[in-house]
């Protein structure tokens, strides 16, 4: 019951079975599943106990309803009824107890609802019309692509504003529209994200749910708490209240990472500065590392940082340098010739700024790159996307060993800081 779904295991199996104790829930029900396509005689009766016996002995359905009214221990009851069930099937319990802490463990042992009796038609219909779209949902149902390596990507920007979740989203709504691949976008900023709102989202509990009870992240909670922006893209994002800090040791976040490769092919990370040093083994598998910075003194030395970071702590990362938001007009602080010997790199990729498109993608609750078409902006995210998706991208250069320390590559700074100093004391003499 809460192993990660799998549609090739559930297409023999019954598409719903309810299990109830009343004639009253028995002929609300009825109706709905014929409305929905199934079968009324798959409403039976005898509750949790007939449930159990029935599916100790026969298959389980994709979508189960099972009426808890006269179980003593609903608790430890369902946890009888999950032996019984095979992975991916999505429960629905119902139930007289009104009591919140029943509720929250009935979710955490796996069940997708729990409807507190009497309930109406509308209650039920959206239950089982919710767990419809779980099992729509995104995953790896061809077996080509079970077979191809899972790729994470990880998106981390040199300072703030410098749009690395622009671009992190825009990526991930390329790689499922435009290349058909089944992508997952994980925003790690839990109350300042705004990886959803790009994609004119609701972000839902579902991270800070995970966050608080890591012992619940499995197959089915990801089905659950994760936000569907199209066919092959699902979104797991928060916007926590700012008064409630999210107290972790980063393992909720590492066991999401673990969940999001078995269910996608393609996932992308947006990982603040704070949570890359906090959490740094939330680099260990990651395969590409987009640092997303600006041509400015400040980011010349945080990108110096980051890059004899990850040569440090993911070396297996392939650093795709991303140059974005960058000026024209030569309105630059820094020249990119100038950047590119400090860091001693050259940068893979710069995206123009592009403030007419980013305005308009605002308006119309559209990713930057939906929202480009097919102009030179989209063109560089349409290069980009592909080079982060692909199972085997390019070697990206590291950083030069010439030059040796991370001091010695701000003693470069140093020099750029001192040659803006010298043109800006001409300037004023003249």
């Amino acid at each position: 019951m809460n192993a990660p779904f799998s549609p090739g295991s559930t297409s023999l199996r019954d598409p719903f079975q309810a299990f109830v104790c009343d004639d009253e829930t028995s002929e609300l029900l009825k109706p709905i599943a014929t409305e929905l396509g199934w079968a009324q005689e798959k409403v039976n009766k005898g509750g949790l106990q007939n449930a159990v016996q029935t599916l100790s002995v026969s298959a389980s359905p994709n979508i189960l309803f099972v009426d808890l009214s006269e179980s003593s221990d609903p608790l430890n009851d369902i946890n009888s009824l999950a032996e019984v069930c095979e992975p991916g099937t999505i429960v629905i319990a119902a139930g007289q107890v009104n009591d919140v802490r029943l509720y929250r463990d009935l979710l955490s042992s796996g069940i997708q609802d729990y409807l507190l009796k009497p309930f109406n038609t509308d209650q039920v219909r959206d239950a089982l019309t919710q767990a419809q779209m779980i099992l729509a949902g995104p995953r790896n149902a061809d077996g080509d692509e079970q077979d191809r390596p899972h790729v994470m990507t990880a998106f981390i920007g040199t300072r703030g504003g410098v749009g690395a979740s622009t671009l992190a989203s825009s990526i991930a709504w390329l790689a499922s529209t435009e290349q058909n691949r089944l992508t997952a976008l994980l925003d790690l900023d839990v109350h300042f994200g705004t990886d959803a709102l790009a994609l004119d989202l609701e972000p839902g509990r579902g991270l800070i749910d995970a966050i608080e009870n890591p012992s619940r992240i499995d197959g089915l909670f990801i089905e659950r708490a994760m936000v569907k922006a199209n066919e092959k893209l699902a979104v797991l994002s928060a916007e926590a209240p700012i008064n409630q800090p999210m107290l972790t040791d980063g393992s909720a976040y590492y066991q999401l990472e673990e969940e999001l490769r078995s269910a996608f092919e393609l996932s992308m990370i947006d990982i603040p500065r704070q949570t890359l040093i906090q959490y740094p083994h939330l680099l260990n598998d990651v395969n590409r590392a987009v640092i997303v910075t600006e041509l400015t003194l400040a980011a010349t030395r945080d990108t110096i940082r980051l890059l004899s970071w990850f040569k440090s702590n993911a070396p297996q990362a392939k650093v795709i340098l991303v140059a974005n938001r960058v000026p024209g007009g030569g309105m630059l602080e820094i020249s990119k010739k100038d950047f590119e010997a400090s860091i001693e790199r050259k940068i893979d990729m710069v995206i123009p700024f592009d403030q007419k498109t980013a305005v308009q993608a605002a308006k119309l609750g559209k990713t930057l790159a939906e929202a480009s078409g097919s102009n030179k902006t989209g063109s560089l995210l349409r290069q980009l996307a592909e080079r982060v998706s692909s199972v085997d991208g390019e070697e990206i250069e590291e950083v030069a060993e010439a030059g040796g320390s991370l001091m010695g590559k701000l003693g470069g700074l140093g020099a750029l800081i001192s040659k803006k100093s010298k043109k800006e004391t001409a300037t004023e003499n003249a």
